[in-house]
Formats: C-alpha cells, structure tokens, sequence
C-alpha cells in the first residue's frame, strides 16, 4: 500500500470559484479517488489562499476586515466543492495558526542557513494611500508601443516587460495618483544556491517532459533571487524581527499545504514529519495550471529543501480552460462559476466532461456546451445507464434475483482484465483515454444486449431462464463499467452499488461476478441534460441571439455551433439558388479508418473509400462518435470541396452532418446498401 499526499492550488479568497478552479479540483479528486478504490492510503488536502494587497483593498472597499471577508468566501468556496463532490480530508486557510507556525519555522530555518538575502530596492510609492505598490497596482502608458491602460510589470498589446518606472504617466490604481519612488529594505530568498538541485529534480520525471523543458529557459537565463517581503500595509503573517515587513503572499500560500496537513495531523494524531519529513517515505502530488509553473517547479521546492524538508514527488500541470472557444469572460458570459452551475445542472455531468478531456500534457481544454450536452446524455445516459435500465426489468420479472452463471464468462473476464488498462490511465492523469476505454466497452456491453435480444427471450416462458442469464451478464458487465468510473461518478456509483446489492469498495472487486444474488428496485441513475437549461448558463450576460438548425460541416474544429444563450426567434437561413447546390458533387463513401486527432479535441481524421479513391478527411465529430463507431459505415462526403490544409494534414473533402436544438452532431448516411462513389441525387 502507497501512501500518498495530494494537493491542488490554493484558490484566492477574493471571489467565487469558476469552472477553471472546478476544472483542477475535479481533476485532482477523480485521481485522489481512484488511488483510494486501488487501496492506497490517500491523503487530498487545501487551503483558501488569503493574504495580499487584494484582499486588503477589496475588504477596505467593502467595509469589513479581511479577516470577516475571508471568512464568509471560505463559506462560499466549501459549500461549491462539496457541491462538485470533491472529497477533502481538510480543507484549510492560510490565515491560520498552523500556516503561521510553518511559515515562522522555513523561514528561520532558511534564514539561518544563509539563504535569506536583504537588500535596499526602489519601488513605486502611493502617498495618498502611504502605501507601497506591487507591479500590477500601476498602470499607464507601455513605454514601447504606446498602449494605453498597461500594467507596470508587461504590456498585454506588445508583450514588453518593464518595470513600473519605466511606465508613460503611470498612475496608481488604488487611488488615482502619480506613484512617486522610495526605498526600502526587502528580503530575498536565493533561489540560484539551489540550481543544480533544481536542474536534477526537474529531469527526474517529477514534472512533464514539456514543462521541464519550459523551465530549461528559465535556468538558461538565470534564476533570480526571489523578494519574500513587502511593507506595511499589507495583510499577512509578519516577519519574525522585522517589524511593518511582511511575508510576501506567495512565499506562505505554498507553505499552506503544510499548514493544512499539520492541522489535519494534530486533529487526527497523525504523524507530520511521515508525509513532509526529509526521511517521508510517503508520496507527495501537487495539482496545478500552468500559470504557476514557477513558483510549484522551482521556488516551491528549492525552499522546501532549503527548510529540511522533502521534494514533490510529481507536479502535475494542466492547461487553461475556455469556454465555447473563447477565454473565461463576464462580458462574453464565458465567465460561470461553481455555484451558477450547482443551481442548473448535476455535479456529476461537469465531472464526466472534464475527466473525459483532461490528459497528462499542458494543452488547453475547450468546454463546448453543445458537446458538453451530447457527449454526457450519449456516453453516460445512453451508453452506461441504459445497460442497467434495460437489463433490471427483466430480472425483476424472473424473481429479482442474478442467475447463478453466466453465459459468457469470457467477455465478463475480457470487461474484469481492462482494470489493469484503465488503472494506469488513471494514475497517469490520462483520464481522457481511461474514458474512451470506458465508453468502448459500454459500447459492446450494449452490443452484446443487442445481439441477444432479451426482451425477445421473454416473451416465450420457456426461454425465460435464457433471458435472465443474458441479463445477469449485461448487469455485471454494468458493475464492472460502473466501478471504473466511481472516481469521476462517485454518487451515482453509489446509487449502482444499492441497485446491485453490494458495495463497490475496491478496484479489484471486478474480479469476481455478481452471482445468484438479489437486486433491489432499479431507480434512474441518470437523465438527460436539457440543453436549454445548459444553455441559461451564459443566458445572463450575453445579449440573445439567433440560431437556426442547419447542416454543418464536420471538416472544420468547431463542427458542431457553438452553445449560445436560449435562441431568439429562428432567422431564415441564407437561400441559395438550384444552379448553387447543383454545383455540390455529393458521393457516398465508406469509412475504412478512423482516429483520435493527437492535440484536437474535436476532430477525428478519417478515410474514406469513394470507389474509385481513397481520401482523407478531418471531421470534427469526436464529441459524438468514437472511431470504432464509424469504421464500415457509410457517408456522405462532399467530393469536389478544394483540400484544406491543417495543421494535422490536409483534408480532402468534407464529411456532411446535421445539428440543431442542441441535440448532438448526426451524420448523414444514405441506405445501408449503398455503393461508395455513388452520386447522392
């Protein structure tokens, strides 16, 4: 049994959590869960992230101390990932005696071992405010491409990095006046002592091969001592014999995920020192974006070894998250919080399409509402639950009780062995595949009920037993899919282990069959999700417009249209003449291949047999179908479309699909015996 320490960044205690925060809580939790269910000890703790110049200004702003804000967005913050299901052991704020204590005690330690440098800066003053002012509370004219409205630390039009005296005009943002300059004395962690620690540790498979090639950069242009104190007023911890000198926020937000596990330790009598000492033999996973790189890659771990404790174990990195293709925005409607979503739509449905896009590498993930719906109510309504829907009438009818045999053992075996494959998937934070494994093998769960045709068995009473026997498997097989997904479905998995009668406890369970044993009641375990509904998710803040149902093409990444707020009144869609479309050479074709598009969330790259040639096409349908779907299968392709190239290759024709009312992406196919190359009149 491996004993593991889990975290994920701490979230900032100035306003609610969004879909990027659920989007890493869901990630680190699904792991966390599936390390439990393999029977590992796992240990998943967080913290609010609490101090800092923002904090002071908006509790100033709202007339309450920080102390009282912080307090009432903890509140907030629980109640949402509880809504979500994450499954904490402690959840913690870094305004507490435990962090204080930890950040007290690295810094001594640090301090005394000659890693704390003090030296005299020049930084930007407000002398109305009588206050110092980080970078980013200046603002003004980018010195080299004359935008406007820039921050003092880089210009978001041209990229340049400067510092804020460097600004044209530059003016404070808390309260409108020209900053003047004014010396002070700061601390410094050194950062370059621990450089050949840090080269070795970041190529020592702690971190992805990407980033660690990211922060190869880093080290070529040199680290940099890092300044861990700011003046007075600020709101944090204050340095021990250093008084109106704080410590930075970012030097004891880290240091929160051991202020965490001491207050955990001390509530439960554990043993500290076992997950954080030199000599732990425990593991430590932190889950991250990749925005904080720095600070979890290099900063993070040269202080933890400077302080005299262990290293990560793995530092897992995601990319950032957009909405409908577009960047997290209020005035888009892109920008939707935990609990605007928890008030519309079950926790669960958000887990499944996360875990189903997440991967172990640093891209960005793009949450399509319109592929959000289809991808849920195919995959998990129509695929999982249905297995166990159609399946527990027909028991219930023979006695309520499982067969004592199965039928086909070696597919129930087949279904017990992938473990071993999806297992690994999940541990190596590719929830993405784990998923479409999953979703192959509901596929032929299905098939095999298909094939069988229980409700056929029976109606003829001498054919009853054959039909519970069939039933038995597809019930079994339903469990073993179920337990592989109880990490990213942990209530609904639940709900399963009361209709089957026996808890899902372990990820080997799956080994044995359910025999001879009664089920109780089946109950829904899942509806569909109304797209209406998921569509009043942007409703309020995007002005309403129209969308009319309409053929799309599904050569191009955005195939199905993009989700938008409830539709005005249909438009009528552009005319063409019959001269127009009679120029469209319309054939159909057989897929002889399909597959995955490594680094395209949508697409699938086909070929397709036209009779007299082979093409291929980029389609963007994988929210809908899986490549196995789609192999033998016959479609209607646009022949004489000019090749497109992508930057996955070039696509030599166009796939033809229809979408509308949120109902999914469908292929147009002619009549099953239709030869490819053959017009389409």
């Amino acid at each position: 049994m491996r004993r593991i320490l889990v975290t994920h960044a701490l979230p900032y205690a100035n306003g609610p959590l969004h879909f990027g925060h659920i989007l890493e809580a869901v990630q680190t939790d699904v792991w966390a869960r599936y390390m439990r269910l393999a029977g590992h000890e796992c240990v998943l703790v967080c913290a609010d992230d609490t101090h800092g110049t923002p904090m002071m200004l908006k509790a100033q702003a709202e007339g309450i101390t920080p102390e009282e804000l912080i307090a009432a967005v903890a509140a907030e913050h629980r109640a949402t990932y509880a809504g979500f299901l994450i499954e904490y052991d402690f959840f913690h704020s870094t305004h507490s005696a435990e962090n204080r204590e930890m950040t007290d005690r690295i810094y001594r330690t640090l301090d005394a071992s000659g890693y704390i440098a003090r030296r005299t800066i020049r930084q930007a003053y407000d002398a109305e405010a009588q206050m110092f002012l980080p970078d980013r509370y200046v603002k003004g004219t980018c010195p080299r491409c004359g935008a406007k409205d820039q921050y003092g630390d880089s210009c978001e039009v041209c990229g340049a990095t400067y510092s804020p005296s460097e600004l044209i005009d530059p003016l404070s943002v808390v309260s409108g006046t020209r900053p003047v300059e004014r010396e002070s004395e700061h601390l410094f962690f050194r950062l370059a002592a621990f450089e050949p620690m840090l080269r070795e540790w970041t190529r020592s498979g702690a971190i992805d091969d990407s980033v660690a090639n990211k922060l190869d950069e880093w080290f070529d242009a040199g680290l940099r001592d890092w300044d861990i104190s700011r003046d007075a007023p600020y709101f944090g911890f204050e340095i021990p014999g250093h008084p109106g000198k704080y410590f930075y926020v970012w030097l004891d937000a880290p240091i929160g995920y051991m202020g965490a596990s001491l207050a955990l330790a001390r509530r439960d009598g554990l043993n500290f020192d076992s997950w954080w000492g030199p000599d732990s033999n425990a593991e430590l996973h932190h889950f991250i974006g990749k925005d904080i790189l720095y600070f979890h890659t290099l900063f993070w771990p040269a202080v933890l070894t400077g302080a005299g404790f262990r290293r990560p174990t793995a530092v897992h990195t995601h990319g950032f998250l957009t909405v409908n293709g577009q960047k997290m925005s209020k005035s888009r409607g892109t920008f939707i919080t935990g609990a605007r979503y928890l008030e519309r739509l079950p926790p669960e449905a958000l887990r499944y399409y996360f875990a189903a896009k997440l991967s172990p590498g640093v891209e960005d993930m793009d949450l399509s509402l319109d592929d959000f719906v289809s991808r849920y109510n195919s995959d998990v309504v129509g695929k999982l639950v249905n297995i166990a829907s159609r399946c527990a009438g027909f028991i219930a009818r023979g006695g309520g009780r499982l067969a004592a045999e199965l039928p086909e053992p070696a597919l129930y075996a087949e279904f017990a062995a992938a473990r071993e494959r999806v297992g690994a998937l999940y541990e190596r934070c590719d929830f993405a595949a784990a998923i479409r494994e999953i979703a192959a093998l509901a596929d032929r769960a299905n098939q095999y009920i298909d094939a069988h045709k229980p409700w056929n068995l029976a109606k003829d009473p001498a054919r009853a037993a054959e039909a519970l026997a069939v039933c038995t498997q597809g019930v079994n097989l339903f469990r073993v899919l179920i337990t592989f997904l109880k990490p990213v479905l942990p209530a609904m998995a639940d709900r399963a282990a009361s209709f089957l009668g026996q808890p899902l406890r372990h990820w080997d369970d799956v080994t044995t069959p359910l025999l001879g044993s009664p089920l109780a009641a089946y109950e829904p375990l899942a509806t569909r999700l109304d797209s209406k509904v998921v569509a009043t998710l942007v409703e309020a803040e995007v002005p309403a417009a129209a969308s009319t149902p309409a053929p799309v093409a599904a050569t191009a990444p955005a195939a199905a249209p993009a989700a938008g707020p409830k539709a005005a009144p249909a438009a009528p869609p552009a005319e063409i003449t019959v001269d127009e479309f009679a120029r469209i050479d319309l054939r159909v074709a057989r897929v002889v291949a399909a597959e995955f598009v490594d680094g395209a969330d949508k697409l699938l790259k086909l070929t397709v047999d036209m009779g007299a040639e082979q093409r291929t096409v980029f389609a963007g349908i994988r929210g809908a179908y899986a490549p196995e779907q789609l192999v033998g299968r016959h479609v209607v392709v646009v022949a004489n479309l000019k090749p497109r190239k992508m930057r996955f290759g070039v696509s030599q024709g166009m796939v033809l699909a229809a979408s509308g009312d949120g109902a999914g992406v469908f292929l147009v196919s002619p009549d099953p015996d239709a030869a490819a190359g053959m017009a389409v009149k």
